[in-house]
């Protein structure tokens, strides 16, 4: 029976994924990006036909463990656009601080002006970061840990949706500053969209994801002792 579960997880979980990628080259709208259709039916079916979702990752962590190929897999465009990672070096590492910054203190301004409790604070605040080291901080500085991992997915699945909306909006055509926004605020998910873009955002947005993580391990838990 576990045998069925897990062949089951994994081929409903990509034919599902294959069917809404089909139905966003079709209708090529933010919302209908397929890992968010794909994660929204997905969940629904689960609660729907009573899964557990211990059971559904029986398989599903089979997928899950192919994401650390899939990062790794970044390091081709990134090493194609590495001229750009040395030609603006300091613009990328400013950018990810003050971004990293002024996610910190908008998300804990915002929460402690409408009375959020302290232990929610800490956890709302790593939700930029890329899943395991968010966890990892967020259980470091106090707060609750599978919380923050959905307020990371609801982070991504934000910026790859309203994205290209604000880079439209705000006439944000530069590659780099693409990059930055993205892969420090929206991580993998973010990442994702940025493909559609082309090789030099997906670069940078990689390389930002990546150092948004280092920094925001380091200021993270620092801006929690000073304000918290």
């Amino acid at each position: 029976m576990r045998k069925v579960n897990v062949v089951l997880s994994i081929i409903s979980t990509i034919v599902i994924y294959l069917l809404m990628a089909k139905l966003y080259q079709r209708f090529n709208y933010p919302f209908l990006l397929p890992v968010v259709t794909a994660s929204i039916i997905i969940i629904v079916g689960l609660l729907v036909l009573h899964i557990p979702y211990e059971v559904y990752m029986e398989g599903g962590k089979w997928l899950q463990h192919l994401l650390g190929p899939a990062i790794v897999g970044l390091a081709y465009p990134l090493y194609n656009q590495r001229h750009l990672l040395v030609k603006y070096k300091y613009s990328i590492i400013s950018g990810l601080f003050i971004a990293m910054i002024s996610g910190l203190i908008s998300v804990y301004v915002l929460l402690v002006l409408f009375k959020v409790e302290r232990e929610l604070i800490l956890t709302a605040l790593p939700k930029s970061l890329t899943t395991p080291i968010a966890m990892q901080v967020s259980e470091t500085i106090g707060g609750i840990a599978p919380l923050t991992a959905a307020l990371v997915m609801i982070a991504g699945f934000a910026g790859a949706i309203f994205g290209p909306a604000i880079y439209k909006l705000a006439k944000i055509n530069s590659p780099i500053s693409r990059g930055i926004s993205m892969g420090s605020a929206s991580h993998g998910v973010g990442i994702s969209k940025l493909n559609e873009y082309g090789e030099e955002d997906l670069s940078i947005g990689s390389v930002s994801m990546s150092l948004s993580a280092v920094i925001g391990a380091v200021i993270c838990p620092i801006f929690a002792i000073l304000f918290l």
